[in-house]
């Protein structure tokens, strides 16, 4: 059985983003159980050059997003909100996730696309055959997703390996 793009972006994205969704909860109910606004957590960061929690999370449900669109041709809804808490965040997570269910193995995986091109700001854009791209996609996704994983543990929360594979 040879591994499909579409389970490789799009279910395991699903699967990731449901796991994050899960820290998201812990999060907020840290939050409430120490009495602190959770919207303290959106602008945390590791070191000073960094990108905080709040676009950590963006950046990885974008680049899940990039995927369907480049493969499928499919647009995702733009958020019809801002990022100013953990909900916030929560509820764009999900539009994420009900975008990426809705795409088909036929939309990703019979795709004529060989081609894949991700603007960059100021910079010459990146292009990709589908191979290449899966492999930046995960890579890019996967590291933002770890490094929200890892600012909620910084701040407290309590998760572990299990929360971050999705079994806890």
């Amino acid at each position: 059985m040879t591994l499909s793009i579409h389970s490789a972006i799009v279910g395991d994205y699903i699967k990731m983003l449901r796991s994050m969704q899960v820290w998201l909860d812990k999060a907020q109910a840290h939050a409430d159980a120490r009495k602190f606004d959770s919207a303290g957590y959106m602008s945390m960061k590791l070191a000073p050059d960094m990108l905080p929690l709040s676009r950590q999370v963006l950046i990885a449900g974008e680049i899940a997003k990039v995927g369907v669109e480049r493969f499928a041709g499919l647009i995702a809804p733009k958020a019809q909100h801002e990022d100013a808490s953990v909900q916030d965040l929560h509820q764009r997570v999900q539009g994420i996730i009900d975008h990426l269910a809705a795409c088909t193995p036929a939309q990703i995986d019979g795709s004529a696309v060989t081609e894949l091109v991700v603007p960059q700001r100021g910079k010459a854009p990146l292009v990709f055959d589908r191979q290449g791209f899966v492999h930046w996609s995960q890579a890019n996704f996967f590291f933002h997703v770890t490094m929200t994983y890892a600012l909620l543990r910084h701040a407290g929360v309590e998760l572990g390996k299990a929360d971050f594979l999705g079994l806890g």
